[in-house]
């Protein structure tokens, strides 16, 4: 048995004729008649019915055929991880981004991917923090943008940027006139948080740990709300039902601009705030990095996927090499 012949029946099959088998094959037709007939004597089964106007595959052929086909698939992806050896920048690269990253990198960095590296496009996957770690240790993805911290998993890592948090609070809220706000004035606030597995969530709750407690009734708490996304959130802040906590890129150029420029949207109902410590100091920050399996061999394609984060736009971030 050899993966020419195994071509040959998934090719009969699909164009359920001999000659158009054969020429779909490059092959003259009794080259082709004659490897299948010698396939079919080895396994001593009949794979087609014959007749004058059409080939009809036989039941216990259409089961074989669908295994040659995946034989065949694997056969050829053989070939693609060895063409991936010559050049590691061919061929996809599986990206998993956290979700509280991707609506705001992804655009820029595909951007980036596809006028850098147009033989490596991203096969791009959101979702949370845990889920890419696991996905990361089955090989689903090859590498993954997170926020640290996170579980060691003897992951390889490689820190691409530090992003400092804003404030996000009503435009017509007492908070709004500042022009910045600590962690102290936030914890009077009905804060609105994001929902169990966001590892934001678990930021905002360290630089307020008041709110950690979900008590409707603790001292200079008033509540806490949940939403699903960021930007649900934030409309959330721009109907006026409380504060939150943002990374640096989430937040739109116009909503910096002076109050003469700001567009009539929506954003002109939300004010960002840079936020300090309750000593005036630097203000809170996560920390975002590139991680992958060290096992994972093409090393130049990580290095080129950093390059292009690198190549992105990134206002208001402290890169790092």
């Amino acid at each position: 048995m050899t993966l020419t012949e195994l071509k040959y029946i998934v090719a009969v099959a699909r164009e359920k004729h001999f000659g158009r088998a054969a020429e779909a094959c490059f092959v003259s037709q009794p080259t082709l008649s004659v490897a299948i007939k010698k396939l079919e004597e080895e396994l001593d089964v009949k794979l087609f019915e014959r007749s004058a106007n059409e080939v009809a595959v036989t039941s216990l052929g259409e089961e074989i055929i669908r295994q040659a086909q995946s034989v065949l698939e694997q056969a050829a992806n053989i070939k693609e991880i060895a063409k991936r050896g010559k050049d590691p920048l061919a061929g996809p690269l599986k990206l998993g981004v956290i979700y509280t990253i991707g609506p705001y990198l992804l655009p820029s960095l595909v951007r980036q991917a596809i006028s850098k590296t147009p033989q490596m496009p991203l096969m791009l996957q959101e979702n949370f923090t845990v889920k890419l770690l696991e996905m990361l240790r089955t090989g689903e993805i090859d590498c993954a943008i997170l926020a640290e911290p996170f579980p060691d998993t003897g992951l390889a890592t490689a820190p691409l940027y530090d992003e400092p948090f804003m404030a996000a609070v009503p435009s017509n809220h007492r908070l709004a006139t500042l022009k910045q706000v600590s962690a102290d004035e936030l914890k009077n606030e009905t804060m609105l948080l994001l929902g169990n597995g966001h590892c934001f969530r678990d930021h905002v709750l360290e630089v307020c740990p008041e709110f950690a407690r979900f008590s409707s009734n603790a001292e200079g708490i008033q509540k806490s709300f949940e939403g699903s996304s960021l930007e649900t959130i934030k409309h959330m802040v721009a109907a006026g039902m409380g504060v939150t906590l943002v990374p640096r890129l989430s937040v739109p150029k116009e909503a910096l601009s002076t109050q003469a420029k700001r567009k009539k949207s929506e954003e002109t109902y939300v004010r960002y705030l840079p936020i300090t410590d309750d000593k005036g100091g630097l203000p809170p920050t996560r920390r975002v990095v590139l991680a992958w399996r060290r096992s994972f061999t093409r090393y130049e394609a990580i290095a080129a996927l950093r390059n292009a984060i690198y190549g992105c736009e990134l206002p208001g971030v402290s890169r790092l090499s």
